[in-house]
């Protein structure tokens, strides 16, 4: 999720985790990460997301962010674990960035010569400390938003030769989204309407908890809802969003 002003994602939320092992077959852990400042609040449980006590937590606490990555796992590689566990968290030009990858990388074994190195042993964050030796070598200190967007069109696309990489990354200032198969994206703003979710028998009136300034992207594998209009991405397409919207760079 990408907003203009801190929402929380609890309506998404309930959706969402329905689908680590009771809409969904994903139950092999889960996790949630919220950007707060240049904080980071960071939830993770190898448990699956519809038993989880730590995902019934923030079922019912209304966390407000403006870039939120959340991911419900399928173990394609790695031992369910929670070292395996997305969003996965590191550190780069002195701000925390956030990753959550959907798929499976054939032969994917860069050579990391930096400071990024897994703590597990999934394709996710290998690919996830690849981009980001790749971005700290190609530039000293943060880069422009448009020659960031370059790099990581150009570095995504390389690593999506190996398989399925659905990808999410934020710095908490902008959500980068790739897609090799499957995404989908929403924007709510004025008017703002009812919204059902597919998952559960869940209505919410977003004009009753909004304001006319508020706008929220929220971006998915598979839409959570049934009465609303998604966008979905082309094969290949990595597009920004910033304040509840994507951008052209």
């Amino acid at each position: 999720m990408n907003c203009n002003v801190p929402t929380d994602i609890v309506f998404s939320f309930t959706g969402f985790a329905t689908r680590g092992g009771q809409t969904g077959h994903h139950s092999d852990g889960w996790g949630i990460a919220f950007f707060e400042g240049s904080g980071v609040r960071h939830f993770v449980d190898y448990q699956a997301a519809i038993a989880s006590p730590v995902a019934e937590l923030i079922r019912r606490c209304p966390i407000k962010s403006k870039n939120v990555i959340a991911h419900i796992r399928k173990a394609t590689q790695g031992q369910v674990a929670l070292q395996n566990c997305h969003p996965f968290v590191r550190e780069l030009w002195g701000r925390y960035w956030v990753f959550a990858h959907n798929g499976d990388l054939k032969e994917f074994a860069p050579h990391l010569n930096g400071p990024y190195r897994p703590v597990g042993n999934t394709d996710s964050e290998l690919a996830f400390c690849y981009l980001l030796q790749q971005l700290r070598q190609r530039f000293g200190d943060t880069p422009p938003q448009a020659e960031l967007t370059l790099a990581l069109r150009e570095l995504t696309q390389q690593i999506a030769t190996h398989g399925t990489f659905n990808m999410m990354l934020s710095d908490g200032s902008a959500l980068y989204t790739h897609c090799s198969t499957n995404l989908y994206y929403i924007v709510r703003q004025f008017p703002f309407a009812e919204a059902h979710l597919s998952d559960e028998d869940v209505s919410v009136d977003f004009s009753q908890v909004t304001t006319p300034q508020d706008r929220v992207a929220v971006i998915v594998t598979e839409p959570l809802t049934t009465n609303e209009v998604w966008t979905r991405f082309n094969e290949g397409e990595l597009i920004v969003f910033v304040d509840g919207q994507p951008v052209s760079l």
